[in-house]
């Protein structure tokens, strides 16, 4: 295959991987709003599933979001009856956020909603066929965050372990990071 042709076939996958991907948030978003919740709402209770008492601020870092995006986020899950702030005995200024019953069951609804969609679109594919599809996945993924660090100036950082980053473990949120 010639330089071009290469070229041409990696802005081919490029438009098909993000449109993939836009198709995927819109199944996903489509699917949450039917148990009456956001993608951001299912990111945060999926989340405090396997870090309940996280403060707000490590909340935000771990969901990729602002201070100001997980505080509004958190008053309307609030608001709602899903989670509870309370302050952090060490620095009164922090809130640890906590799962309510009626947010823990949100959540698992959340989270059986994500296996049904898995089951019915990638649990379609064989086991050979996810492997690859892994691979692909986490080598382009390695490919993205050496152009990030190189755009920073600063050298690329090794992969983590895939036990050491956040979300790949038990499917927790919709937004894991890539």
């Amino acid at each position: 295959m010639q330089k071009t042709d290469t070229h041409d076939l990696a802005v081919r996958v490029w438009f098909r991987f993000l449109r993939l991907e836009s198709r995927l948030q819109i199944a996903v978003s489509d699917r949450l709003r039917e148990i009456g919740l956001s993608v951001p709402q299912c990111d945060v209770l999926t989340t405090l599933t396997e870090a309940e008492g996280i403060s707000q601020q490590d909340l935000a870092k771990r969901l990729y979001v602002t201070k100001g995006n997980i505080s509004g986020l958190l008053d309307r899950l609030e608001d709602a009856g899903l989670v509870e702030r309370r302050s952090i005995e060490a620095d009164r200024r922090q809130y640890a956020i906590y799962l309510t019953p009626q947010g823990r069951e949100a959540a698992e609804k959340a989270i059986a909603v994500q296996h049904a969609l898995i089951a019915e679109t990638l649990g379609k594919l064989s086991g050979d066929e996810l492997a690859a599809f892994e691979g692909l996945l986490i080598s382009t993924r390695d490919l993205v965050r050496g152009y990030q660090e190189a755009r920073r100036g600063r050298a690329a950082l090794p992969a983590k372990e895939p036990a050491q980053r956040a979300g790949e473990g038990a499917l927790r949120s919709s937004r894991a990071p890539t």
